[in-house]
């Protein structure tokens, strides 16, 4: 009998415990930004879709995204947009933003193309989101990552 009672015991104090807990932990982590699909127009021009990354516990709303662009180790632009999109917490959702790079980053991704090989980029920059309820705030972004060609897509890579 005595240990039937020990069990009720902790069972009663881990419920208490788990009571006074109270509700979500609300954490604000750093996103992240990493191009999810880059596709070349007929005039050049790129069409760039970007990830959007909220490690956060509670949903943020991205303002502005500021990022430098390089492609191969040499630079192809400032990738600028204004998204207001809200994202809920621990998700992701995606951008397009049109860009026009520079012509040695259209240069870059022509041999890439041409070569059907994987190009590596990087992205550097800042990009602004709004805490639910709070004020904005600015993170740093600096992704290193690497874009391949889509077999029967002329022109994109993922």
């Amino acid at each position: 009998m005595p240990r039937h009672w020990s069990v009720v015991v902790v069972m009663a104090i881990a419920g208490l415990l788990t009571a006074c807990g109270g509700g979500m932990v609300r954490r604000v982590s750093e996103p992240a930004a990493s191009i999810q699909q880059l596709t070349v127009n007929a005039d050049g021009s790129w069409s760039v879709l970007l990830r959007l990354q909220n490690y956060s516990s509670i949903p943020m709303r991205f303002d502005t995204v500021q990022l430098d662009i390089e492609v191969g180790e040499h630079s192809a632009g400032k990738l600028q947009a204004s998204p207001q999109l809200s994202i809920g917490p621990e998700s992701a959702d995606v951008i397009t933003v049109p860009f026009t790079p520079t012509s040695e980053g259209r240069i870059v991704l022509a041999d890439a193309l041409a070569g059907r090989r994987s190009l590596a980029y990087a992205l550097e920059g800042k990009v602004e989101a709004v805490p639910e309820e709070g004020k904005t705030r600015s993170f740093d972004i600096d992704t290193r990552n690497t874009l391949s060609p889509v077999p029967g897509l002329d022109g994109v890579l993922r």
